[in-house]
């Protein structure tokens, strides 16, 4: 069955500036709203030094959500582990697992923003070296009871993780792609595919787990969309449009800045973002390598549909808390899709015969 999962960014631009206490308040208290109108997953993201404040510290936040709530799984999309000390993080995860009693999901990722690494003062050329290297430590702790390291990156000793976390031997490991190449990477080490690019890179992914002979029933596919839902087309592109064209300028100055428009042009389909206004009737744009979902519950079950047919995708990331916008619009939003949208798919569902 479809896992339907909500992205928290925590983002408060400075053009709605509100104060960051309420912008946080109002964050969980969404994650415990979503509990209770059925989601299956909170979802949070990561990036450093952003004028809107984007959440740098994904974690301490997860344990504050997973004080609030019971059921509901909660997971990172995802860590840019070449910022943290893998050992660290996985001391904070297995904490935040205890927490949650067990429903932790972990998400990794390289990296993109120039100017995060420049701040950080790490070479992007290491992104994906110390990605490799920094998973390999973290599972090393959740499945060794003691071990040493001498890597590239980090030279340890006699490390014992204690206290472990409840999901044994370890919480479920996903790793972030945006090209071919990520992508296939992702499925030689192993891991869940966390997606931000179109239907092609879930194919890609696919096609090195079948060479590699492993079981596609065994690894998961999340896709990120963009949604936000009223109860007509119109309503929703008044409600959504200015705050939805500061994401997709913010995403095509970053990637500008990094020199990596091929991935850039994977994750916004137009040659340029239209001005508010025009952005509703450019049916080139695309965001996260799908086309958006801005409009009614049927037109979100219609796509979603669609989605489903063409592609694997087993967990929806949806982001649906666009920056800047008021908690009212946000909540309408997701009550909607609780209400009239998951139930399509869950009334549609037949578990497998055993």
């Amino acid at each position: 069955m479809l896992n339907f999962g909500l992205l928290l960014p925590f983002r408060n631009p400075k053009k709605w500036k509100r104060s960051f206490a309420d912008i946080y308040a109002e964050h969980i208290d969404s994650a415990v709203y979503a509990e209770e109108v059925g989601y299956d997953t909170i979802w949070t993201t990561e990036h450093h030094f952003c004028e809107d404040g984007w959440s740098p510290s994904l974690l301490p936040i997860l344990s504050a959500i997973a004080a609030r709530t019971k059921t509901i799984r909660i997971g990172t999309f995802v860590i840019v582990l070449p910022y943290h000390h893998p050992v660290r993080v996985a001391e904070d995860a297995a904490t935040v697992d205890i927490i949650s009693n067990g429903r932790l999901d972990l998400g990794f990722g390289q990296g993109y923003w120039l100017s995060e690494f420049a701040s950080f003062n790490i070479s992007r050329k290491q992104r994906v070296s110390r990605l490799t290297e920094g998973i390999e430590i973290i599972e090393k702790c959740f499945t060794e009871e003691n071990f040493s390291y001498d890597g590239k990156y980090w030279k340890l000793n006699n490390i014992e993780l204690n206290p472990r976390p409840i999901q044994q031997p370890k919480p479920p490991i996903w790793v972030a792609a945006q090209a071919e190449n990520s992508a296939r990477r992702v499925a030689r080490l192993g891991y869940h595919l966390s997606g931000t690019g179109g239907e092609d890179l879930q194919q890609h992914y696919d096609s090195e787990l079948t060479k590699l002979g492993q079981s596609l029933d065994d690894r998961l596919i999340s896709q990120c969309r963009s949604i936000y839902l009223a109860e007509s087309r119109e309503k929703a592109w008044d409600d959504c449009e200015m705050y939805l064209h500061y994401m997709m300028s913010m995403y095509d100055k970053r990637y500008k800045e990094a020199g990596d428009m091929k991935a850039g042009a994977q994750i916004m389909s137009a040659p340029a973002i239209p001005p508010v206004g025009k952005l509703r009737n450019d049916k080139s744009v695309s965001f996260f390598g799908a086309p958006l979902i801005i409009g009614t519950p049927d037109d979100a079950i219609a796509e979603i549909e669609r989605y489903q047919k063409a592609s694997r995708v087993t967990h929806l990331v949806m982001w649906m808390h666009m920056a800047g916008m008021p908690i009212e619009k946000i909540r309408s939003s997701m009550s909607l899709f609780a209400t009239e949208v998951m139930p399509h798919f869950r009334k549609h569902f037949r578990p497998p015969t055993i």
